[in-house]
């Protein structure tokens, strides 16, 4: 249940973004998932890839800062109250987010990627309430 997400950090100059998308293009990583959040001096994007250890080594070989980190995506109904629903469990276990980023492709479902401060826990906890987590090879088929 546990996915790779890579982070790239980015300074706030016109075509960097584009600069790593080209890289993963070219080297056919296909980004299943992103968010971008910035400050005035840069930028952090955070992406689900096909193939997170290599996207890891090619983006570090063309001098990008970049970390892996461990995440989790949920399965939602895209529905009113559906992530309150999880995250008042979360809030209720001390389940700590310290991110999160979200996307419908149906608009019957949602997915949301969760960086919680205890990842097992986090899985148990979901688990236990039947929560539907995806899995890394469904992840990267989305």
């Amino acid at each position: 249940m546990i996915i790779k997400q890579l982070s790239v950090f980015l300074e706030n100059t016109t075509g960097r973004l584009n600069e790593v998308t080209q890289i993963l293009g070219n080297a056919g990583i296909n980004m299943s998932a992103f968010s971008v959040a910035d400050t005035s001096e840069f930028g952090i994007l955070r992406m689900i890839v096909s193939e997170p250890e290599t996207a890891f080594s090619i983006l570090r070989e063309a001098e990008f800062s970049v970390k892996l980190t461990d995440v989790i995506c949920l399965h939602t109904p895209n529905e009113p109250g559906a992530l309150a629903r999880a995250l008042t469990i979360l809030s209720d276990e001390s389940v700590f987010i310290e991110y999160l980023y979200a996307w419908s492709m149906d608009n019957k479902s949602a997915n949301i990627v969760l960086k919680p401060d205890n990842i097992q826990k986090c899985i148990e906890v979901l688990q236990a309430h039947q929560m539907e987590l995806v899995s890394a090879s469904e992840m990267y088929k989305i």
